[in-house]
């Protein structure tokens, strides 16, 4: 097996073009394993619980939120690899500190996804993703941030749970590690994954009578099982944790969903563009899979603010294909509804 620093320094050596990003994946790398200590002596040391502070997504903030995300935010500052930080913790991007170098990369990250989990000792992860900067020695603005996920040059997530797992692509397939605690060092345990073609998905079962007509048909016809149009049994999958139930489908097969709903008209969509849903779908489409938003594939959206939420479903090809198929089928009907109400209205 080699460690994750050996796979970053081969793919140096084979893309001179890319030199820089070794290191500023370690750094993430590292603030990590400091995050991965904090949370399995949380309870020991008294940082389980709410912080009694609100984030600016309007959620109510652990307080393993808040020092993951100034770990995350002192290691990268000073190490000279980054121009510029975005976190999904705050309102604005965060600036590299003018006595320090800059680098050439932007780094958009959330630093602890499914902290709902912390008090119950389920999966949490942090999410990262990694854009190139062309501003040179200029500060950059949160514009420079607002750019599709198909210019992303690596992403990726570690999930916290029986064992500490970093995942990562840059672009030439996707690569889990999983750390070593004995010798502090992340091995390589797979390579090149790829998402299976799998009767399974995951999705909050709890929000049904909110889905949009395409989500309800596909999860209505996934519970016929084998006597229903689907022809199969399907099993039904959900941690509560973004990083937890993409691992299982990049890991098991089938299906991740959040979908857009009508549960709170002002809030549809719950899954932030640039902090979750670019980079997990760079990954996915990466180990052979697809992502798409409803009609539209994610990494192909133009972000228009740092915070942009958006559907979101990701796995397998074969499901993504068809959900997709059903929500064009059911834009198709509506323009076709909208247009013979118009005529009404003109008569």
């Amino acid at each position: 097996m080699i460690t994750l620093s050996q796979y970053l320094l081969e793919y140096e050596r084979e893309n001179p073009d890319k030199i820089g990003i070794k290191n500023a994946i370690e750094d993430i790398s590292k603030a990590c394993i400091r995050i991965m200590d904090l949370v399995g002596r949380g309870p020991l040391i008294g940082i389980h619980g709410d912080a009694g502070e609100v984030n600016v997504q309007g959620e109510d903030q652990q307080k393993l939120d808040i020092l993951s995300n100034q770990i995350i935010l002192d290691m990268l500052a000073w190490s000279g690899n980054w121009a510029g930080l975005a976190s999904e913790e705050m309102e604005n991007i965060y600036h590299i500190p003018a006595h320090y170098p800059k680098g050439k990369f932007l780094c958009a990250f959330d630093p602890l996804d499914g902290s709902g989990n912390i008090d119950l000792n389920m999966p949490i992860g942090t999410i990262f993703s990694i854009l190139p900067y062309k501003g040179g020695q200029n500060a950059p603005h949160n514009a420079d941030f607002l750019r599709p996920g198909r210019e992303q040059i690596a992403a990726g997530y570690v999930l916290y749970g029986a064992s500490t797992t970093f995942v990562v692509t840059l672009g030439d397939g996707v690569h889990s590690f999983t750390f070593d605690r004995s010798i502090g060092e992340f091995f390589r345990t797979e390579k090149n994954i790829r998402v299976a073609d799998t009767k399974q998905y995951s999705i909050n079962s709890s929000n049904d009578r909110y889905w949009l007509p395409p989500v309800k048909q596909y999860v209505d016809e996934c519970k016929a099982g084998k006597d229903g149009p689907r022809g199969a049994d399907y099993n039904m999958r959900w941690m509560g944790c973004m990083v937890a139930d993409s691992h299982r489908t990049l890991a098991k097969g089938g299906m991740f969903m959040y979908p857009e709903d009508t549960k709170n008209p002002d809030e549809p969509c719950k899954l932030r563009l640039l902090y979750e849903s670019n980079p997990m779908s760079f990954i996915i489409e990466q180990a052979g899979g697809r992502s798409i938003t409803g009609t539209q594939n994610t990494l192909d959206i133009q972000p228009t603010d740092l915070h942009q939420r958006v559907s979101l479903m990701l796995g397998c090809k074969t499901e993504i294909d068809y959900l997709q198929s059903l929500h064009q089928g059911w834009q198709q009907e509506k323009k076709t509804a909208d247009k013979s109400d118009s005529k009404k209205l003109t008569k």
